[in-house]
């Protein structure tokens, strides 16, 4: 049986606007046939889950931890948000190490790290904490005893700031062997092949430009380059799939 395909006069891009998907956005912001077809919306990844869960978009950069929940999903391009182990970028911050930490509060923008920190707690660090939704100040509170999960752009100001920094891609390749995958690029509908072809050479140009992406960002916390070449890692492999349904196996 074939999903047919749906034809849209625009389809609806939800993309995270963090620096870790600069390198996926170059080529696409750089394709004035392709920016024709899409309309292009930029949030923080839990928005833009719930917007691919709403069907207020057709695709999404969105968190794997969302896929469970999705009534068909389709993978659109060869390219994600993953590493190979350290990610520098999803970290649990502290003023104490983690055995002596009593409570930690979740990054509100978070939909994946926020279930990897619950996965980590459970059969890596096997320990039993209180965990928190954090409101928008959430930063501030990381004192104390009282630690939290950042991600994106905010996290690596943190590293700056925070005297423990448990880095999640880290501790799950500690605990599997394997890399991860936080988020990819996924469709609620089967879309045209040519769109998706079109799509995913325009996430190729900018994995393969970094130089380029690099210089068209202003920011002093991290070293860009080593982040888009050794903590990011952007091809949607046979591996980063495994990690996924091994992490989704560990949700339930």
């Amino acid at each position: 049986m074939h999903t047919k395909v749906i034809q849209l006069d625009k389809i609806k891009v939800g993309a995270v606007s963090y620096l870790n998907t600069k390198p996926l956005l170059y080529g696409i912001k750089r394709n004035s046939g392709l920016l024709q077809q899409i309309e292009l919306i930029e949030d923080y990844p839990s928005k833009i889950a719930q917007m691919l869960l709403d069907d207020e978009i057709d695709v999404g950069l969105v968190p794997v931890a969302i896929i469970p929940k999705m009534n068909e999903h389709f993978f659109v391009t060869d390219y994600c948000i993953g590493t190979e182990s350290e990610v520098a970028s999803v970290c649990l911050f502290s003023d104490v190490p983690i055995e002596k930490v009593s409570k930690i509060l979740l990054d509100y923008q978070s939909r994946t790290s926020v279930n990897l920190i619950k996965v980590l707690l459970k059969h890596h660090w096997k320990i039993d904490l209180p965990l928190e939704d954090a409101e928008q100040n959430f930063r501030e509170h990381i004192k104390g005893n009282t630690a939290a999960v950042v991600i994106g752009d905010r996290a690596l100001e943190q590293r700056k700031i925070s005297s423990y920094v448990y880095d999640l891609g880290l501790a799950w390749k500690a605990m599997t062997g394997l890399p991860f995958m936080f988020a990819a690029w996924v469709a609620n509908k089967k879309l045209d092949d040519y769109f998706i072809k079109s799509f995913n050479k325009a996430n190729a140009y900018g994995v393969h430009h970094i130089d380029e992406v690099v210089e068209q960002q202003k920011f002093e916390h991290y070293d860009l380059k080593k982040y888009y070449t050794e903590n990011m890692s952007y091809e949607r492999n046979q591996k980063k799939m495994e990690a996924m349904q091994q992490f989704i196996s560990l949700l339930t």
